[in-house]
C-alpha cells in the first residue's frame, strides 16, 4: 500500500480520484489547498511515497512543484505522476516528473501507471 497526496485544486477530482485509490487499498492524503505556498510543506509534513500532482494550480504550476521537490534532500526520492489537460509530458518529465498522464484519462490508466512507477521505484 502506498500512501498517495492529490495535489489538485479542482475538489471534485479530489474525491473522484480519493475513492478510486482506496478501492486499489492506497493510503491517500489531500492537499488541503489553503495556500498554494504551503503545497511543499504539506509535503513534507505528510512525506507521501507518490504525488498525483496537477500542472495547473490557482497560482503556480506543478512544475514550480516539483523542481522544489528534487532539489530538496529530504523529498527527492518521492515519486511524481503529473497530469494536465494539455499535451506537457516532456516539460514535466524534464522538470523531474516521473511520469506524465493526459486528462482525462480511464481509471485503469492511471492504476497501471501507479503501479508501474510504483515498480520502478
Amino acid at each position: 500500500m502506498m500512501k498517495i497526496m492529490l495535489v489538485d485544486d479542482d475538489r471534485t477530482m479530489q474525491a473522484i480520484l480519493k475513492t478510486l485509490l482506496e478501492m486499489d487499498k492506497h493510503q491517500v492524503v489531500l492537499w488541503d489547498g489553503t495556500s498554494e505556498s504551503d503545497i511543499f510543506a504539506q509535503i513534507v509534513q505528510e512525506m507521501p511515497d507518490l504525488i498525483l500532482l496537477d500542472y495547473y494550480l490557482r497560482d503556480r504550476n506543478g512544475i514550480e512543484i516539483v523542481k522544489q521537490l528534487r532539489q530538496e534532500p529530504q523529498t527527492s526520492h518521492i515519486r511524481v505522476i503529473m497530469t494536465s489537460g494539455q499535451y506537457l509530458r516532456d516539460e514535466c518529465l524534464e522538470a523531474g516528473a516521473d511520469a506524465f498522464l493526459l486528462k482525462p484519462y480511464m481509471p485503469d490508466e492511471l492504476l497501471r501507471l501507479l503501479h508501474q512507477v510504483q515498480q520502478n521505484g
